[in-house]
């Protein structure tokens, strides 16, 4: 029994360092920073990418979101990677402003390589662009996207996520699910370590890259989440990247529980091989770099599965205590009291916050927040059904809703 009790000590240990640590750096989200000074003023050339497979249905709104920029037209072009595409994706995008590269690869599907395939392209010509901003078909884009990515790189900023918004937070409790998430993680993860020196991560869609950081080796990724591959990448050399909370890009998510679970298993086997692939590098890069930022790095990739893993073995661990009389009933039930109410109930409460802070209407949203700790519950089965079952396959996410950049704001 002296064993199981330090294990149990030092399993709980780990888990409240963790949330501890955590917790401290979101709190550095409600600091109020000056804006980093230009070191230069210039308007930047951009091109704007959409990798889209089969996306006719939306895609035409969102070249119109980014013709109406706030910003001088002759210095950004809106390419569409029309990718293994069997609809009137290419036609359409053509006919709304777009200029279409049609790409046919059956064996290699994920948006990472039709970005390889893009870009690789582009670098070999030498084309004359400063920067280039990455989206998903299905987004639509604030006016003043451009103009506010094109200041973060006057600013010297390399790598620069924008804020992503949701399109249809009201859809469903999937889709307000995915809402909360997201506008937690724009201000507890990405804003509070931006306004720290730590490094954000590219989160998926709406982000903007200096186009010289790619030049030397290309876009490359393997995994099927390209984007943190490529976040990870970035801090393991020492970089870190960037945050712009004023240039909004809104996304469209599924609506049903069948396409969400399938797209977040996607996104969590693509953790897990982030995870198999540079965990170590990420610790290495702590040695070498010495930055709290590659110790902040190193913990994402571990904060997830492996934190699963020992909050369940931390349980199992108290189930045997009690089974050899090392617990009583109060104190094993206070036991998954603890893990309870942290995991899914204070969630509500710290979404509600964040809605109040950053004025997000409430009252469409009270039934998502309810169903909140559902949405949770299910991505913890998910990464608990990921552990034993990956399935590495890229199943397309159907996007229908026509919303125009108008009917968002």
């Amino acid at each position: 029994m002296i064993y199981l009790y330090v294990l149990q000590q030092a399993l709980i240990w780990i888990i409240t360092i963790f949330w501890l640590y955590q917790l401290i750096i979101s709190v550095c989200s409600l600091i109020n920073l000056k804006d980093k000074p230009m070191i230069e003023e210039k308007n930047n050339r951009f091109m704007a990418i959409i990798p889209a497979h089969n996306e006719a249905s939306v895609i035409e709104n969102l070249i119109q979101s980014l013709k109406n920029q706030d910003y001088p037209k002759e210095l950004y072009d809106i390419y569409v990677i029309a990718d293994n595409c069997t609809d009137a994706t290419a036609t359409i995008a053509k006919e709304a402003g777009a200029i279409v590269y049609k790409r046919f690869d059956e064996e290699h599907k994920t948006k990472g390589y039709a970005l390889k395939w893009f870009l690789d392209q582009k670098i070999k010509e030498d084309a004359p662009y400063d920067a280039f901003c990455v989206f998903d078909a299905d987004n639509i884009v604030d006016v003043n996207f451009l103009k506010n990515m094109n200041k973060k790189l006057c600013q010297g900023e390399t790598v620069v996520q924008g804020y992503r918004d949701i399109k249809n937070p009201t859809d469903s409790w999937i889709t307000a699910g995915y809402a909360i998430f997201y506008w937690m993680m724009n201000r507890f993860y990405h804003l509070a370590r931006y306004n720290i020196g730590l490094s954000p991560l590219i989160n998926g869609t709406g982000f903007m890259v200096k186009f010289d950081v790619i030049k030397p080796d290309g876009w490359n990724t393997e995994t099927l989440t390209e984007d943190i591959e490529f976040s990870l990448k970035r801090i393991i050399s020492g970089h870190k990247l960037g945050w712009a909370k004023d240039a909004i890009v809104y996304d469209e998510q599924p609506v049903g529980f069948k396409q969400s679970w399938k797209q977040r298993s996607r996104w969590t086997v693509g953790h897990i091989q982030c995870m198999q692939l540079y965990t170590k590098d990420l610790a290495l890069a702590i040695k070498k770099h010495k930055t709290i930022m590659n110790f902040d790095g190193f913990l994402y990739i571990v904060g997830s599965i492996p934190m699963l893993i020992i909050t369940i073995v931390l349980l199992l661990v108290n189930s045997l205590m009690y089974v050899g009389n090392g617990m009583s009933n109060v104190d094993l039930l206070m036991s998954y009291v603890y893990y309870i109410i942290p995991t899914f109930i204070l969630p509500i409460g710290t979404a509600l916050l964040i809605m109040i802070l950053d004025k997000k209407p409430i009252k469409p949203m009270i039934k998502g927040l309810l169903c909140y700790p559902l949405f949770l519950l299910t991505w913890l089965l998910i990464n608990f059904k990921c552990l034993f079952k990956r399935d590495l396959s890229w199943d397309k996410i159907e996007h229908v809703r026509d919303i125009k950049i108008n009917e968002v704001i």
